[in-house]
């Protein structure tokens, strides 16, 4: 995707104010994508989530693997979610709640897998592929 250095600057200022605001739990989304960071913000926290995949079908990839520029994961108690839509909003910028914390499971449309999963492959993955035959 292109890089726009002013949206990532505007986003980035933003963010970091939310940050020193309260807000405690975020993740930058230009490693990976959406699905990355949420699978890694499931395992450091140890709880799921469920999002809600786009209508789009032929967007469902990019937007949840894209590593675009001023793209952010933010978890917020139910309540804060309105707010902080409205807050970006009037800075200019893209904020939508896309689903809700939760349950063992990180759940992406119709496919889930379990935390515990999640950790065990991303723990394990090195001893297993060290220890395999040639």
């Amino acid at each position: 995707p292109l890089v726009d250095l002013d949206m990532e600057l505007k986003t980035g200022e933003f963010v970091r104010s939310e940050i020193l605001a309260g807000v405690d739990t975020c993740h930058d989304l230009s490693d990976g994508g959406l699905a990355v960071g949420l699978a890694e913000m499931a395992m450091a926290g140890n709880i799921g989530c469920t999002i809600d995949l786009p209508a789009d079908a032929a967007f469902v990839t990019p937007w949840l693997f894209g590593e675009d520029q001023a793209r952010y994961v933010v978890a917020l108690s139910a309540d804060q979610c309105d707010a902080f839509v409205k807050r970006a909003q009037d800075k200019g910028i893209t904020a939508t709640v896309i689903g809700q914390t939760g349950g063992q499971d990180v759940v992406l449309g119709a496919d889930k897998i379990a935390v515990s999963d999640l950790k065990s492959a991303h723990e394990n993955w090195m001893p297993t592929y060290m220890s395999a035959a040639e």
